[in-house]
């Protein structure tokens, strides 16, 4: 199974991508963790991304998706991944099409995570990070919505929209109901009677 997760900062993509990781046994590929990987290992491409983390600007997708291209070249991508920071764009997304094999670019299913601003930024400020105050937090926001509404548009036949407000379990309940909807995932039935 091949996902991509999608939602803005707050709305608990990371706790979900560790459920499904663990449910579907696929590897959560996050764009963070490449920039990490690649800057700690000091690779040729993660000296390209340290040039623009260091100055706070957006590393350009040629680097990001060159970086993703080569993790969906290891083996271990092979039964599905979940794909984490990448697409945010309609061109990235166009991009991982050309990746992948298969129909309709490769991917199974775009999971949305959607939540109310005011959650998100409850969420966010009670991390207590200095650089997360309220402005900020709403100004990501807004840039995310502005951003992402494209790429959603792009991925309309395949787009799952997740309920991103109660308990990880809740959540991560409503992303299996609705990857069984779509036939992505094995039926509460047919869970039960495996050995």
């Amino acid at each position: 199974m091949r996902l991509v997760l999608i939602g803005p900062p707050g709305a608990g993509k990371g706790t979900q991508a560790a459920i499904l990781r663990d449910d579907l046994g696929i590897p959560h590929i996050s764009t963070g963790d490449l920039f990490r990987e690649h800057v700690s290992r000091r690779t040729v491409l993660g000296q390209d991304a340290q040039r623009y983390l260091d100055t706070g600007e957006l590393v350009p997708d040629h680097i990001t998706g060159e970086m993703i291209r080569r993790r969906l070249a290891e083996p271990d991508t092979r039964r599905g991944f979940l794909l984490d920071g990448f697409p945010r764009t309609v061109r990235q997304a166009e991009a991982l099409g050309s990746m992948l094999p298969g129909a309709d670019g490769g991917i199974d299913a775009v999971l949305e995570f959607t939540a109310p601003e005011d959650v998100v930024v409850a969420r966010l400020l009670s991390r207590g990070r200095a650089d997360d105050t309220e402005q900020v937090i709403r100004h990501r926001q807004q840039i995310y919505r502005s951003r992402t509404a494209p790429l959603l548009a792009h991925y309309a036949d395949r787009l799952l929209t997740i309920q991103a407000v109660g308990s990880a379990e809740q959540i991560g309940e409503r992303v299996r109901t609705a990857l069984r909807q779509r036939g992505l995932a094995a039926s509460e039935d047919e869970s039960a009677a495996r050995p």
